[in-house]
Order: structure tokens, then C-alpha cells, then sequence
């Protein structure tokens, strides 16, 4: 009964509708776990680095502009100190007495329109002021300022940032312009005064500057900062909550450009300035886009598999009876497999039967092919041993011929046959398809004889050859096409020669060259001569050079040369050149 397992054999084989059914949950679930996997894994790591990238490229930036702070205190501190002009005025000043107030207050506005004009220009400049230092423990007199600040001043109270470029730096501190409690970035650099009096330039950075650089909006979630001054102190922590081992971690520079501590990511940013900024990141802010991102990835994988359940029902609805059809058809085809299959209503299955129709036709012409080969195996194993047998009989029906020769004393018969004897040898023997370049010319001396005495000794020939090529590897029957070609084309009067010519070059090539003094033949018909082999056909054992250049091409690729030049009634030149070898190099 269907749904139930039937046994045939120890193979428990069970209903196709079950299978399917947990087939597809499984189908469902299994990929849903794993993607949930891999993807949380994988989510985690890009949202992990790409916070991390975030945060490390705004501390950086933030970082970037407190350099930019002190580099502009730095420029505007020494326009101030080190300006000749601004330094005498000051100098004169000091040098009135207190009834010259008319002078006093001409060089004053002058100063301070000085001062305007500097912090105008440089909206990053706040406070200016220029003081004088009292005795020590006292506080700096403030001689001259451009915004409203205290007679008293005292240095001692800030601070220390770092000391850069011959200024002490100070800050983040609040800022000494009226009732305001902003952070500023200070500078205090000595001012050059001919009287060699002790008066220093002191400016502050905008008071709304380190706001706005240590903006926490930038981050698109709450951090706060750690700034560290040059020696290794910590002058300023946004978090009045940041545990104390983090800050005796901080102070004592025991962490690197990132590290996780006490549930905060930290962030570190070293300045060439001396100073360090650290931006702490408490574990739950840093992980909040990522717990929301699980959050909705459960969602999704709960709906997912509602969706999987519902989906497997209708699947399981819309292949029932498409795969009872595929059923029928496979069981139709061992009863009658010329038969033609049936379709069904869905293109998915149409489509495997129709591959399965054309499965049935490929095996069909299989089936017909085999029988058919059967059928000519007899003729074949005939053919082939006729092929065996001619040869035989006719090495056997020549070698009886050369014998009457020389009984009766035929000598040029029995030259002839001898020679003819050497070369259906050397061409219809079993001798390997690879021989030396010696057994090649042995093989072309006796087949230019034998065409002497057929043409009746009108042409000549000379073989010529390096003793070093002698030994080079070749596949047999290669220089005969050639010398076929140079006699068929060459030789038409009395006084033809063909020279057959090897040499060595470069210890690593053999050049093959024939050439005749014949009529020649234009360039056209030279390169047809390379792929026509009819011309060759014409002539007793000659297969064309487009033989020589199929068997070129298959023992030596494209390292193989084979050229030809003819010049009409001066004669034709036929080049070969193939790296040299050995025999065992080949694969023959």
C-alpha cells in the first residue's frame, strides 16, 4: 500500500509522497540554519569592522582637526612673538611713563587693532592677549587683549597639554573670555622684547572649536574621549563614569590602536604633536546595530519558515502527477522503446521528458550502429589481413624477379628491382615511423637513383649533410615528398639537378632543404602547393607537401618552419626547419 515501506531484498524502499514531503523540509531548514550561520558569522565581522572602520576614521578626523588647532595656535603664536613691529610697539609701551596716556592709548589701539585683525582673518583664534610675568607665585599682568578678560592671569592654573614648537600648550581647559565655561586649546609662547622684559602672547582656540570636534553626533552613537597629554597624562575624560582601571591603562600607555577592556572598545590615535585621543565605546552601544540586525534576521527566519512549510505542501501538490507520468513513460520504454513519450502540463517536466525522448532516440541509433559494426567486423578482419598479405606477396614476387635477373644476367633489371626492392621497404615496412636523418638519406639516395633510371639520368642530384645531423631524430618518409615535388616540377629538360642540403644551426635546430633548377612557379601556386596534395598523388609514391606539413605539424607544433620560394625559370627552394631531437623524445 502506498505510504507504507516495501521491502525488496534488506533495501527498505518507502513512498515517494513521504520522501519528497521530508526531503523538502529538510531542504527548507537545513539551508535556513546554515545561511542563518554563515550569515551571522559573516554579518557580525562586516558590522564589526565597518563600526570599527567608522570610528577609528572619525577619531582620526577628530584627531586631525585638534592638529590643525595647535598647528594654527602654533602660526598665530609666532606671528605675534616674533613680529618686530608688534614687539616694539609693545616694548614702548611698557617704556612710557603713566602720565604719557595720549601715547599709551594711540599704541594700544594699535596693538589691539593688531589683535582684531589676526583673530578676523582666523576664525579658528578666540582670546588673545599679551602678559606680563611677575614675581614668581604671582599671577601674569595682562597688558593687552582683544576680548574681555580678568587683570590677573595665571598660567599655573591650566592644563599642560604639551610643549611643541617652542610654546606651552594647555587644555582642554575652559576658557578665560568672560563668564563663558567653553573648551579651549591654549598657547602661551615668549615674546621677543628688546627691553628683555618677561611678556609672553597667549591665545585660545575659538570657544566653540573643541565642541564641535569632539562632536559625539559624529559617530552616529555615543562615545566619549580621552585626551592624554604629552606626558602621558590624562588631562581630559569626557565620561566622569569610565572605570579606573581603563584610566591607570590609559595612564600608563598600556594599550594599543585598539583594545577591548572592561566591556569598552577602546580607540587610540597617537599624535606626532606628543599627544594621544581615545574615543571608549561601551560594548552595548558598540553591539546595538548588530543586536538589531539579529533582531530582525529571527523574524525573517521565522517567516522564512512559514513560508517553507506552505511552500513544500503546494510543491508537493504540483509534482505528484507530473512524476507518475515520468514513471509511466520509463516504465513504457522497456516494453517499447520506439514508442513516443507523452507530455504533461508543466514545462519543467515536458522538458526532462524530452531529454528523455531524446535519450530513447540516442539509444535507438546506438543499438542500429552496434549491429551494424558487427556486421562489418567480418569484412574489416578480411580487409586487414589482405592489407598484410599484399605487401608480402609483393616483396616476395620482386626478390623473384631479381633473381631471373641476374640468372640471365639483366643487370640493370636487376639494379632496378633491387633499388625498388630498398625503397617499398623502407616506405611499406615496419620500421619505426622515427628515424635518424642518416636512414633518410639512405632512403632518398635509393628512391633518386631509381628515378634516375626512370627518367633516363636527365637530371642530377647531390646530397649534402653535416656529420652532426646524421644522428637527429625524424620522422620517416619526410625529404621523399620533397625530392618528388623537385623532380615532377623541376626537371622537365636535360640538366635538371636537385640538391638535397642539412645542416646544423645554432646546436639546436636542422635545416632540410631541397632545391632544383626548374621552370619554377609563381608565389600562388607555390603556397597551394602546402595545403593541395593532388599534385603529389599524380606522381608513383609522392603524397604532396601538404602531407609533409600535416606530419610537421603533429611531431613538432608550432616550433616546426616549412617555407617555400620559386622564382620562374630560375628554380624552386623548399626550407624545413625543426628543432633537433632524439628518438626517444618522441612519442612514436
Amino acid at each position: 500500500m502506498p505510504g507504507y515501506p516495501v521491502k525488496h531484498g534488506r533495501i527498505a524502499v518507502r513512498s515517494l509522497r513521504r520522501t519528497l514531503v521530508i526531503y523538502l523540509m529538510l531542504g527548507c531548514l537545513l539551508p535556513l540554519v546554515l545561511v542563518g550561520i554563515l550569515t551571522y558569522s559573516s554579518i557580525y565581522s562586516i558590522l564589526s569592522n565597518k563600526i570599527k572602520g567608522g570610528i577609528s576614521a572619525t577619531l582620526m578626523q577628530e584627531a586631525a582637526n585638534l592638529e590643525n588647532a595647535v598647528i594654527n595656535l602654533d602660526l598665530a603664536s609666532k606671528q605675534f612673538a616674533l613680529d618686530d613691529q608688534i614687539s616694539n610697539e609693545v616694548s614702548d609701551y611698557l617704556s612710557l611713563k603713566d602720565n604719557q596716556l595720549y601715547n599709551k592709548a594711540q599704541i594700544m589701539a594699535s596693538i589691539k587693532e593688531k589683535m582684531n585683525l589676526a583673530t578676523f582673518t582666523n576664525p579658528y583664534l578666540g582670546l588673545t592677549a599679551y602678559l606680563e610675568l611677575g614675581e614668581p607665585g604671582n599671577a601674569e599682568s595682562v597688558l593687552f587683549t582683544n576680548l574681555n578678560i580678568g587683570k590677573t592671569f595665571s598660567s599655573s592654573t591650566l592644563p599642560e597639554f604639551i610643549r611643541y614648537n617652542g610654546a606651552d600648550y594647555f587644555g582642554p581647559h575652559p576658557t578665560q573670555y568672560g563668564s563663558r565655561s567653553s573648551l579651549v586649546l591654549s598657547a602661551m609662547r615668549a615674546v621677543s622684547d628688546p627691553g628683555n622684559r618677561p611678556l609672553f602672547i597667549y591665545m585660545e582656540t575659538h570657544y566653540s572649536l573643541i565642541d564641535n570636534i569632539l562632536n559625539k553626533q559624529s559617530y552616529g552613537m555615543k562615545v566619549s574621549h580621552v585626551l592624554v597629554n604629552g606626558n602621558n597624562q590624562t588631562v581630559y575624560v569626557e565620561d566622569p563614569e569610565l572605570p579606573q582601571n581603563i584610566r591607570d591603562a590609559i595612564s600608563q600607555n598600556k594599550i594599543g590602536d585598539y583594545q577591548f577592556l572592561s566591556s569598552r572598545h577602546l580607540f587610540r590615535y597617537a599624535s606626532s604633536q606628543g599627544w594621544q585621543l581615545i574615543g571608549v565605546v561601551h560594548n552595548s552601544t558598540f553591539n546595538s546595530e548588530i543586536v538589531d540586525w539579529l533582531r530582525n534576521m529571527i523574524l525573517v527566519a521565522l517567516s522564512t519558515l512559514v513560508f517553507a512549510v506552505l511552500l513544500a505542501w503546494l510543491i508537493w501538490r504540483h509534482i505528484n502527477r507530473p512524476l507518475r507520468k515520468v514513471n509511466v513513460e520509463i516504465v513504457r520504454m522497456v516494453e517499447n522503446r520506439s514508442s513516443q513519450v507523452s507530455y504533461t502540463n508543466v514545462q519543467e517536466f515536458n522538458f526532462v521528458l524530452e531529454n528523455f525522448q531524446e535519450m530513447k532516440d540516442q539509444i535507438n541509433r546506438m543499438i542500429h550502429t552496434v549491429e551494424t559494426n558487427e556486421k562489418e567486423k567480418g569484412r574489416f578482419e578480411v580487409e586487414k589481413l589482405l592489407s598484410q598479405i599484399n605487401p608480402h606477396f609483393l616483396h616476395n614476387t620482386l626478390n623473384t624477379v631479381q633473381w631471373l635477373a641476374r640468372m640471365n644476367g639483366q643487370q640493370d633489371i636487376d639494379k632496378l628491382v633491387t633499388l625498388l626492392i630498398k625503397v617499398l621497404h623502407y616506405n611499406l615496412g615496419k620500421k619505426s615511423l622515427i628515424v635518424t636523418v642518416a636512414d633518410e638519406i639512405d632512403a632518398l639516395r635509393n628512391y633518386m637513383d631509381l628515378q634516375r633510371i626512370r627518367y633516363d639520368c636527365e637530371f642530377h642530384y647531390s646530397l649534402d649533410s653535416d656529420d652532426e645531423a646524421l644522428h637527429v631524430a625524424v620522422p620517416r618518409f619526410l625529404l621523399q615528398p620533397l625530392v618528388e615535388n623537385a623532380i615532377y616540377h623541376g626537371t622537365g629538360d636535360q640538366g635538371g639537378k636537385v640538391a638535397v642540403t642539412i645542416r646544423i644551426k645554432d646546436d639546436s635546430w636542422v635545416t632540410l632543404r631541397v632545391e632544383d633548377n626548374g621552370t619554377g612557379m609563381d608565389q600562388e601556386t607555390a603556397d597551394r602547393l602546402l595545403t593541395d596534395d593532388e599534385a603529389g598523388r599524380k606522381r608513383g609514391l609522392g603524397i604532396g607537401l601538404s602531407y609533409v606539413h600535416r606530419m610537421l605539424k603533429r611531431y613538432y607544433g608550432d616550433q616546426m618552419k616549412l617555407g617555400i620560394v620559386s622564382e620562374q625559370n630560375v628554380g624552386t627552394v623548399i626550407t624545413i626547419q625543426i628543432p633537433i631531437r632524439r628518438m626517444e623524445e618522441f612519442d612514436d
